[in-house]
């Protein structure tokens, strides 16, 4: 496929001052961008990853993690590589950090595999596996395709973009989870060589117009903290205490060799969020009591989860609790 000219960049000689993302990275002519992918040639900056997939699954949206868009349904989702952070405890490192082998995929193949799996229940297209926001031309050519086609977009993201280009997609994206990975700047400058806030950012600006829950991934002695933890708290209560939060258990991989998460530490996370927020879970290890989805109000359950699986057992045609009428933040 051939390199396709980049959205969101200026040149200033023959430099080319990207605007996609936070880092506005400073371009030289033959160099890449923080994210390997946006590269600057002969004048005007191209994008090395177009319609380029990696990795393609038909997956579970809860797997995203999405608890509270289309409960039960499958997407398929697909991923390319390189990434505008570096995170030495990345667990999709072989794409994100690597080049591996790809595959082509262009916008109007992927609404036609998106339309063929629609017979094995599939809803639409999660970017995911890797950033999104680094495959923005890609995203942005396709996502209306899929809109168009009455199915659903989803992005899986680290929330590291500009202001302009997430107001341009936002009206495409249908739901999306953020990963906040630390409430800490000094956390992202050392362990993700990236900021902090641009991430909240993202969710604060896409919140109320877009379906949005955030993913934390809790790392044994980094970001796990009472005082860390109840920042998170703090801050997602502050855009609502309807949004939903997923607590990761880390495993040891690529740069990081901390112990994996205990599962005391999940569920004090989990304890601690419920005090603010009402839609709270863990993901990565079981616990009793933080899969399904209860009625803040009632106490009815509104979703059962097995593994990857949600089953609708409490809630009406627009997903609102079906015993006492309370929302649920959830779309059905």
């Amino acid at each position: 496929m051939p390199e396709r000219e980049a959205l969101f960049y200026d040149m200033v000689g023959e430099r080319a001052d990207c605007r996609l993302c936070p880092w506005h990275c400073h371009i030289a002519p033959g160099k890449s961008g923080r994210c390997t992918v946006r590269h600057n040639v002969g004048g005007r900056l191209v994008t090395r990853n177009y319609a380029e997939v990696t990795s393609m699954a038909l997956d579970p949206i809860e797997k995203k993690p999405l608890y509270h868009f289309r409960p039960g349904s499958l997407i398929l989702s697909v991923g390319t590589f390189g990434c505008n952070l570096k995170c030495g405890f990345c667990q999709n490192w072989q794409i994100s950090q690597e080049r591996p082998p790809t595959q082509q995929l262009p916008p109007h193949e992927a609404l036609a595999l998106a339309r063929r799996y629609a017979d094995e229940g599939n809803i639409g297209l999660a970017y995911t596996y890797n950033e999104p926001f680094i495959w923005y031309e890609y995203v942005r050519e396709t996502a209306p395709l899929i809109r168009d086609a009455g199915m659903c977009n989803v992005l899986v993201t680290n929330g590291l973009v500009e202001q302009e280009p997430l107001e341009e997609l936002l009206p495409f994206v249908d739901a999306m989870n953020v990963d906040i990975k630390s409430m800490s700047e000094r956390f992202y400058l050392e362990h993700c060589q990236g900021q902090a806030l641009p991430a909240r950012q993202t969710v604060e600006r896409a919140f109320g117009r877009t379906h949005v829950e955030i993913t934390n991934l809790i790392i044994p002695g980094e970001n796990d903290s009472e005082a860390e933890l109840r920042a998170l708290v703090d801050w997602a209560a502050s855009v609502s205490p309807e949004l939903p939060i997923h607590f990761s258990a880390y495993h040891p991989d690529y740069h990081f060799q901390a112990p994996a998460t205990p599962a005391a530490t999940l569920q004090r996370a989990y304890d601690l969020a419920r005090e603010q927020l009402k839609f709270v879970y863990v993901g990565n290890l079981w616990l009793a009591g933080t899969t399904d989805t209860v009625c803040p109000q009632c106490g009815r359950t509104l979703i059962v989860r097995r593994g990857m699986t949600g089953t609708v057992t409490g809630l009406d045609e627009r997903g609102r609790c079906a015993a006492c009428g309370s929302g649920a933040n959830v779309r059905l």
